[in-house]
């Protein structure tokens, strides 16, 4: 892509695109010497989720995420006027991606469900979908810093587990967004 942007005054190179959300897009970039991810916050609309203040949604959850104990990136910088976060790199595959190409996640499903009783403890609910976590060093990390008030409609085992295997639920999302 190489484009330059700045954040917080300094300037950060956009190597390429990482993902999209509904909250923004994510890219791999170049900030003050070393590789990160840019997330720029988006506008969007999205039909199934209600937006408040993003950049202090994000803040906001990071610490509530900090506080729980939930293995997430570090928060490098925030630039609340151009609506960017900068954020630690977590360099590997997703669990979408492993189970995509046919390779075992069981190895992860301890790791994800000690997150989802840390953050049940702390009275929250993170986005368990599998492009939030990337494998690192054979530890899982939640990417994103979504977290919502506890439901157990939306816990692991109730909503995520459906999509950390060849699910109809997966299947139909690969269908949706090849």
């Amino acid at each position: 892509m190489n484009e330059t942007v700045t954040v917080c005054g300094s300037p950060c190179y956009i190597l390429r695109l990482l993902g999209h959300g509904k909250g923004g897009y994510s890219y791999l970039a170049e900030y003050e010497g070393k590789q990160v991810v840019l997330k720029q916050i988006h506008h969007e609309p999205c039909d199934y989720y209600t937006f408040g203040n993003k950049i202090e949604a994000e803040c906001r959850d990071y610490k509530r995420l900090k506080d729980a104990g939930i293995r997430i990136p570090e928060m490098i910088a925030v630039d609340p006027e151009a609506e960017r976060i900068v954020k630690e790199y977590m360099e590997g595959p997703t669990v979408f991606e492993l189970v995509r190409d046919g390779i075992p996640v069981e190895a992860y499903l301890t790791q994800v469900r000690e997150m989802a009783a840390q953050a049940k403890a702390a009275g929250l609910n993170i986005d368990y979908f599998p492009t939030n976590f990337v494998v690192h060093q054979d530890q899982i990390w939640y990417v994103d810093y979504e977290c919502n008030e506890y439901s157990e409609e939306w816990n692991f085992e109730n909503w995520g587990i459906q999509y950390w295997h060849r699910s109809e639920a997966f299947e139909a999302y690969l269908n949706q967004h090849a």
